[in-house]
């Protein structure tokens, strides 16, 4: 990783380029387009072509799945964690009076259908089916399908079939890439229509999630995506192993992930580059690791104050403090997916199975968007009720207010009222 100065930390976030070449997104509206005229058939051509396997249905027909003991408690205890806080993000009801005779409320309805994705071909993430399934769960959507590739073998990962179950859904496909994304945004003879989809992917999903939600006729998408990423503020106290070790779990995920340390010497700064390479040798995605620190960097801040400023400056995926008193720098903390605070918080439990959802905004998203939570799963509608004597006490400046702008049957469906005697 470079070190950075003062004069150069503009340099040093900057982030690597996200793929978004011409090709990739011709190919991804090329296979979306085969999708809409051909539905399964396309689905079942586009599988044998890009995951090399021959589908004979596309629904999953797999059995009770068993699993190791100590595989199957992991997950228990991840749903278990996830699902206790996700269910205290359920909103109380608003009811007020703004007005004596003028009642407005707020009131929630799940999402009615709602597509998953689960990236499982080479890497099956179990996890992110627990982000995705259990808020669905407790939102209540109606409608819920799931989509994942499938292996070598044509079939899905039986901790993905069990993480899926344990958050009731039994609606699986064995899909994945952009033909899934599609299927789900516009459906097929199999595969009904969803109205949000979910989930990450790689540079194809992501291209295709992009073009379906820019489409009226497609589907409304979760986050904007880009690269996995990781800054790091210590001190002169943290541990330089947890910290080298912090900063390799996100550099692992791709060669475009980006990870930042800010520290407070030229010192702490040469006892991580060693950890960096001691920790290296152990990884077996050590390679990944390496491309991904290329572009990565450390820079040294005045204090940790500074060190806060940058990070908002930056506004990281994951943020993770390790300092004295990490707790302290929470309150200046404005822009972060996720924060991370002391020696023994790694990311790694915010992406397994500490509660907290892993699906976050990345690529400085963070400035504007915020992590996956219960009420993306639910539509939030206005509700206002007025009797006799509440239109006529605000009737006449409703009156007022629609002609200045000049809309004169908006004051028109005030006046009858008011009039009617």
């Amino acid at each position: 990783m470079k070190i950075y100065t003062q004069a150069q930390i503009k340099n040093g976030l900057t982030r690597p380029s996200v793929r978004d070449n011409q090709e990739i997104n011709q190919q991804v509206k090329n296979i979306i387009q085969q999708v809409q005229q051909s539905g399964d058939v396309a689905l079942r051509e586009l599988t044998l072509k890009l995951d090399g396997v021959q589908l004979s249905v596309i629904a999953s027909t797999a059995a009770q799945p068993r699993l190791e003991p100590k595989a199957q408690q992991a997950i228990d205890i991840a749903y278990h964690n996830i699902h206790a806080f996700h269910k205290a993000q359920i909103l109380p009801k608003i009811k007020v009076e703004t007005t004596p005779g003028v009642i407005c409320e707020k009131i929630t309805r799940p999402i009615q259908s709602i597509g998953l994705y689960i990236p499982g071909g080479t890497a099956p993430l179990i996890s992110t089916t627990l982000m995705l399934g259990v808020p669905a769960q407790i939102a209540g959507n109606p409608n819920k399908i799931l989509c994942t590739p499938p292996n070598k073998s044509g079939q899905i990962d039986p901790h993905i079939l069990y993480a899926a179950q344990l958050c009731g859904i039994d609606t699986i496909y064995t899909l994945g890439g952009a033909q899934a994304i599609a299927a789900m945004a516009y459906g097929t003879q199999t595969i009904a229509k969803v109205d949000k989809i979910f989930g990450p992917g790689n540079a194809y999903v992501t291209a295709a999630k992009q073009y379906v939600a820019q489409d009226p006729n497609g589907a409304a998408i979760d986050l904007p995506a880009g690269p996995s990423e990781v800054l790091v503020i210590a001190d002169d106290a943290a541990n330089p192993t947890y910290v080298a070790a912090d900063l390799l779990s996100q550099a692992e995920h791709g060669i475009d992930s980006q990870v930042i340390l800010i520290c407070l010497s030229n010192t702490f700064a040469e006892k991580l580059q060693k950890e960096l390479e001691r920790l290296l040798m152990q990884l077996p995605r050590s390679e990944i690791a390496k491309q991904s620190l290329s572009h990565s960097a450390i820079i040294i801040a005045d204090d940790l104050n500074q060190a806060v400023e940058i990070s908002n400056q930056y506004a990281p995926e994951h943020l993770i403090i390790q300092t004295h008193h990490a707790r302290d720098l929470l309150s200046l903390v404005t822009r972060a997916g996720s924060v991370f605070l002391g020696a023994y918080a790694p990311e790694s439990v915010g992406d397994y199975a500490s509660g907290t959802n892993h699906v976050l905004p990345t690529y400085g998203y963070a400035r504007s968007y915020s992590g996956l939570n219960l009420n993306d799963f639910m539509l939030h509608m206005s509700v206002q009720e007025l009797t006799k004597q509440g239109l006529q006490t605000i009737g006449p400046h409703v009156e007022v207010l629609a002609g200045l702008e000049g809309l004169d049957a908006h004051a028109l469906a005030v006046k009858v009222r008011l009039q009617d005697k």
